[in-house]
């Protein structure tokens, strides 16, 4: 058995900062596992190849919920980062942190010390930010590229102009002073690549004698001695190996991975692990509760005409190839799209404060996760409902972690979530129906009619999905929190030597994409478990 400092488990987002940041210190040593491969091939550092690699399962653990009433007994689509990067190698790599009031609401619950004044600090320690070098609320020496998109398409500028004809304002900086607004995206590119937080973080640290990375390794199990957790178990291809930890095991398996690691180890609600014949180590009734998604509405149009978009066709085919041999010439042109160019956050209605919706605009058609295709070409606008009320749960299917865990996001069962996305689709169609895109638009591949609510819900039931942004199943909260697992310096309670530092500790979802809020909190729980030691 290897023995190490730190043990940290998966490398997704925040595990690659954690891990990074503790073996900065060249007397600490740290031990990396990932189930996933080393994060480096074509379909991740080219940025448009997560489009390819969704439909082939790359790099994606693949997952899918239970069966879900609010969708008419659909199953939904959970893709999942599987190699060094986590989700950060198959996301639209849009860097977006998420309201103010996001994380004064987290403060707000009893987290001190994670209100927005907190957690500006560590967003600006990951950022080297090429557009906005002179402003407060970012950094530039920080190892995570953030830019602007190299080639972006004009259908941005109809997009952006039909927002603002609508009434809402151009927003250069929506992670700065003002969140409300149109934008063109902020990505996590380098140099024409995607800027994975492997790349960021891992990748330019490999020499480092005191940094162990083990990739295709698959957790099995977090070893406990007595109510510490002293190692882990893990297995690389058909060989069992463990590692201990001097110190702390960090979970950073994300939403779905860290609380079935934790559950499969004995650590979770008692009765459950029981009904599995799992031994509890410690009841813990939060461990893959609180659930948090953003559901996403989608339309998509057909165009008339194949310019700027990206589709099935003799001339999507030409321009395809023509752009493979500008990115691998000057990384430069269409390998180098997020697919999600521009947005837009609005509100449903002039009550609301804080924008409760957001759109993004797609430059092609994506349908089914853009797993279903389509001759021909079109474009495509994502709808996500910034802050659901809808709470699900993630539970065993079995002991052994290589099974799929069960994952009830529950979408829908709050009247609240289909209310507001209904009102939000409705704006988003007076959107599109713009005559900025008139150029471009032909009919609806799944026609919704604006002034029916009834017939709106019903396409929702029946087409609706994630965006991707799974947090909360293993809760930050105070002391007098029941369900939370975890103290505001994310060390899981009545458990010694181990913390969790991933999206599963959002007490709540950030009011956008999470990647940059995770990045943070890789960094601020590095940061705590330094000025602990």
């Amino acid at each position: 058995m290897d023995e190490f400092d730190y043990v940290v488990v998966g490398g997704g987002s925040a595990g690659c900062v954690v891990a990074s940041r503790l073996s900065e210190d060249p007397a600490v040593t740290v031990c990396l596992l990932e189930a996933g491969g080393e994060g480096r091939d074509v379909l991740i550092r080219a940025p448009l190849g997560f489009a390819a690699g969704m439909p082939l399962g790359r790099n994606n653990w693949g997952f899918h919920t239970v069966p879900q009433p609010g969708l008419n007994g659909r199953r939904g689509y959970q893709p999942r980062g599987k190699a060094l990067g986590g989700s950060s190698t198959i996301n639209a790599m849009i860097y977006a942190r998420g309201h103010r009031s996001d994380f004064d609401s987290w403060a707000a619950m009893g987290n001190t010390g994670w209100g927005y004044d907190d957690v500006l600090p560590y967003f600006k320690k990951s950022e080297c930010n090429a557009i906005h070098r002179d402003s407060p609320f970012h950094g530039v020496d920080g190892p995570l590229h953030i830019t602007n998109l190299r080639s972006p398409s004009p259908l941005n500028h109809a997009f952006l102009e039909a927002c603002q004809d609508y009434g809402i304002p151009y927003n250069p900086d929506y992670n700065g002073a003002e969140h409300y607004g149109c934008y063109h995206v902020q990505v996590t590119q380098k140099d024409g690549e995607r800027h994975s937080a492997a790349a960021a973080f891992i990748h330019p640290n490999l020499d480092r004698p005191n940094l162990d990375v083990r990739t295709r390794a698959h957790t099995t199990a977090v070893r406990f001695e007595g109510r510490r957790a002293t190692g882990v178990d893990y297995r690389q291809g058909n060989r069992a190996a463990s590692v201990r930890a001097r110190r702390e095991v960090v979970m950073s398996a994300g939403a779905f991975g860290t609380p079935q690691i934790l559950m499969a180890s004995g650590v979770g609600p008692g009765a459950h692990l029981q009904e599995l014949g799992i031994t509890p180590v410690l009841d813990v009734a939060g461990m893959g509760q609180n659930l948090q998604d953003h559901i996403s509405a989608l339309l998509i149009y057909r165009a008339k005409i194949p310019d700027d978009t990206v589709g099935v066709s003799a001339a999507g085919a030409a321009a395809l190839l023509k752009g493979m041999w500008t990115w691998t010439r000057h990384r430069r042109g269409l390998i180098t799209s997020c697919v999600a160019e521009s947005g837009v956050y609005y509100r449903t209605s002039p009550d609301v404060e804080v924008s409760d919706m957001e759109m993004e605009l797609i430059v092609g058609i994506a349908d089914d996760h853009g797993r279903k295709l389509h001759r021909g070409h079109g474009y495509s606008a994502h709808l996500l409902l910034a802050r659901p009320k809808s709470i699900g749960e993630v539970r065993l299917a079995s002991r052994d972690t290589r099974d799929a865990p069960l994952i009830d996001p529950r979408y829908f069962s709050h009247p609240y979530d289909m209310e507001t996305l209904v009102k939000g689709t409705q704006i988003a169609l007076d959107i599109m129906d713009s005559k900025h895109f008139d150029r471009y638009r032909k009919d609806m591949l799944i026609p919704y009619d604006r002034d029916d609510p009834a017939q709106i819900e019903d396409t929702l039931r029946n087409h609706a999905d994630t965006e991707y942004h799974v947090c909360g199943t293993a809760k930050m909260g105070p002391d007098s929190d029941p369900m939370a697992v975890v103290d505001p310096e994310l060390r899981v309670r009545g458990i010694e030597g181990l913390r969790i530092a991933d999206a599963s500790v959002m007490p709540a979802v950030t009011s956008n994409n999470i990647n940059a809020p995770v990045l943070m909190i890789g960094e601020k729980c590095a940061d705590m478990i330094k000025a602990r030691a």
